[in-house]
């Protein structure tokens, strides 16, 4: 007992000394009124308490406009905190883009305000959200404290609307997830991507469905865009992330199919090399491993006859 006593009393005066968990928010001006909070490029990790998307607002002369809420309810109580040092413009609405965790589980620090997502992606986080919020739990621990699920409560479709100075095209895609959510600033011509294009950082999959993210990708070329800000990444001015991120779902999708046809075994799958290309991609045989596991399966049940 008193070994444990001072076991306690030590660590306690550790976290102490480590002080408060924070995420050193700041704002990165990218384009008039524009700003962005950079991510790492990790995976979800009780070092980074998750924080590795790009999430970001817009001061338009009728308030602000808040694009993701990151990961739990600390990160987005620092957002708020973050984007008064920038304005005291009130906060209008905010627009998530998928229901994977780091894009919504802040929401609770603006649950008075207007949180806007497409239906399949309010449908998701009611089906899914408990069980995202639990594992996010168990990734980054203390991070998450007091974070609860909060759905986004505003259906929103495709359409073109405007917010003081700025008109905001929101356009609804599927692909990385069942419903993906881009949105592109007419005003200063800055895409931000969601889930779509990532940015030498390998893509995730557990909602993928790889031939309609092409599809996805397709779409992002058809516009006409100044800066283009990946939820995972660098930002680019140009579409070099999204030649990129088609060349690696291509490649994932054919070596996975070829692998299948060959009579390889998932376990082979996940050994396969990987082409000296794609080296620059963060956390890339992790994330790979993870891809083979979400989409042998759904390949296998495609390729192999159906035996009654």
């Amino acid at each position: 007992m008193a070994l444990a006593a001072a076991l306690a009393t030590a660590l306690t005066a550790a976290a102490q000394a480590a002080g408060p968990l924070t995420y050193d928010l700041k704002p990165t001006p990218i384009a008039p009124d524009t700003y962005m909070f950079e991510g790492s490029t990790k995976h979800f990790t009780r070092d980074n308490g998750g924080n590795i998307l790009n999430s970001g607002f817009i001061v338009t002369a009728d308030g602000v406009i808040v694009i993701q809420t990151g990961p739990s309810r600390r990160y987005g109580e620092e957002m708020r905190a973050a984007i008064r040092k920038v304005t005291d413009k009130p906060i209008r609405k905010v627009f998530i883009s998928n229901l994977h965790p780091d894009y919504w589980l802040g929401s609770q620090a603006f649950a008075d305000v207007p949180l806007a997502a497409l239906p399949g992606t309010i449908a998701g986080i009611q089906e899914e959200g408990s069980g995202i919020a639990d594992n996010m739990y168990r990734l980054v621990g203390d991070w998450m404290r007091g974070t609860e699920v909060t759905v986004p409560n505003e259906p929103v479709y495709g359409s073109t609307v405007k917010f003081g100075d700025h008109r905001l095209r929101l356009i609804p895609l599927a692909g990385h997830t069942a419903a993906d959510l881009m949105i592109l600033d007419e005003t200063t011509g800055v895409l931000f991507a969601g889930g779509v294009v990532f940015c030498n950082r390998t893509p995730t999959t557990p909602h993928a469905s790889i031939a309609d993210w092409l599809k996805e990708l397709d779409a992002v070329d058809a516009l006409d865009i100044r800066l283009l800000v990946p939820n995972h990444g660098n930002i680019r001015p140009d579409k070099a992330c999204v030649a990129q991120t088609r060349d690696w779902l291509t490649w994932l999708d054919g070596t996975l199919r070829h692998a299948m046809d060959s009579g390889m075994d998932m376990a082979e799958a996940l050994e396969l090399p990987i082409p000296e290309r794609f080296a620059v991609l963060d956390v890339l045989r992790e994330e790979y491993r993870r891809s083979v596991a979400h989409l042998w399966p759904r390949i296998e049940q495609e390729s192999l006859p159906r035996v009654n």
